[in-house]
């Protein structure tokens, strides 16, 4: 009965919708747009655009719900012109791998201790599982008496998922309440975010309301460990990272070692996000990291561009100044996610990787025109290791190490 009243809500929503847009003026007349057969394809990018959002309501599930079931009732021809402000064919039809391989954890029966791994998320299935799921499973694994269980803090990307394939994870509030009615009395809670950042800071705001509900809280640090003053300043964690990553890319790679890498020209560029928050000194944290190691042909790049000295054009400015001639992407991020497969790795105009083997004119957030970034390297000389942070070992060894500094708190 519920599932039919939540596909009858859906449903609803769908002709909702489409006596909206059939609406005419105030003197009742109908307008040029109305007299128009309904187009589906927009109807479904408007359902998908509605939950494309941050702020989780009563309605989210049923929502969710309402814009598949719009989406499964087009013809393929439909599906191809699905477009909205955040919508487009992609959002259902891209494949992404099998989400079944996954876990959410989010069952009940928790017990009283409880390690709740926070993650910002990803509606890539494949990368999900490898890469959050293997931190996860790292730290069951080294603590058996604790029941781990999933909170994300993207509300945008736990909807993706529901819609698309059904699967529920949490976010922080209800993993937090699902605490709660399951009598959890002590309660752990390890991010899987590089750094202190804005989602850390949410996330610890989200937690802050249920504190008194539970005998102990405590908070693990995030991979990096703590920001530091300025850009000098480093620390034991970003030091194992820095090994681990690189360890990683090269045995990914075609080369021995980081120095035949180096010799023959190849340069590692490891992309992270980036944020506007002030721990995105912890980039170039990073890069003084890898030169204080002897790892001259490692950069960091970001996304965004933040700090500026990580943006495209800087980067690769940097990395021909220096002599090299080829380049190895890799993310710098726990996930290998739509950053990775697509600012990253994609083959169009925009992505790191397109930027790399053509050249030309980069846009950059801020600036007010683009920017030339000279000649491109050609795709024999630029390839992608799409491999998130969260399915090393080593780096899971870091959060473990984290997870019991906070447990002897």
């Amino acid at each position: 009965m519920k599932k039919f009243l939540t596909l009858l809500l859906g449903i609803t929503m769908i002709f909702s919708f489409s006596l909206l847009a059939g609406c005419g003026s105030g003197s009742g007349e109908k307008t040029e747009e109305a007299k128009t057969e309904a187009d589906p394809a927009a109807e479904c990018a408007a359902l998908i655009d509605a939950i494309y959002v941050q702020e989780y309501t009563d309605d989210t599930y049923a929502q969710c719900e309402a814009a598949k079931a719009a989406w499964d009732a087009l013809t393929d021809e439909q599906k191809q012109k699905v477009e909205g402000e955040e919508a487009s064919p992609d959002y259902f039809g891209l494949d992404t791998g099998d989400a079944s391989k996954d876990d959410p954890l989010n069952q009940d029966e928790i017990g009283e201790n409880e390690l709740l791994v926070v993650s910002f998320g990803t509606s890539f299935n494949d990368s999900r599982a490898a890469d959050i799921g293997g931190i996860e499973k790292a730290l069951q694994e080294a603590y058996p008496d604790w029941s781990v269980r999933r909170a994300f803090t993207a509300q945008i990307i736990i909807n993706h998922i529901y819609a698309r394939d059904g699967e529920k994870i949490d976010n922080v509030d209800q993993a937090l309440q699902r605490a709660v009615d399951n009598g959890v009395k002590n309660l752990v809670v390890q991010p899987t975010h590089l750094m202190h950042g804005a989602e850390y800071d949410e996330f610890n705001a989200s937690l802050e309301n249920f504190k008194d509900k539970f005998e102990s809280v405590k908070v693990a640090e995030p991979l990096l460990g703590s920001v530091g003053e300025d850009a000098t300043v480093i620390n034991a964690d970003k030091e194992a990272t820095a090994k681990a990553v690189v360890a990683e890319a090269v045995a990914a790679s075609d080369y021995d070692s980081l120095e035949a890498a180096a010799a023959d020209g190849t340069a590692f560029v490891l992309m992270g996000h980036g944020t506007s928050h002030e721990a995105n000194v912890t980039y170039d944290q990073m890069q003084e990291q890898m030169k204080q190691l002897g790892y001259e042909n490692v950069f960091i790049g970001t996304v965004e561009g933040k700090p500026e000295d990580t943006a495209f054009p800087a980067v690769k400015k940097a990395l021909e100044d220096a002599g090299y001639t080829k380049v190895i992407l890799r993310p710098l991020m726990v996930v290998a996610g739509d950053h990775a497969n697509n600012d990253m790795a994609g083959d169009e105009e925009g992505s790191w990787y397109y930027g790399f083997v053509n050249g030309g004119e980069f846009e950059v957030e801020g600036a007010d025109a683009p920017v030339d970034t000279g000649a491109g390297l050609g795709a024999e000389n630029v390839s992608c290791q799409i491999e998130g942070l969260g399915r090393i070992a080593d780096i899971q060894q870091i959060y473990i190490a984290h997870t019991a500094e906070a447990m002897a708190q």
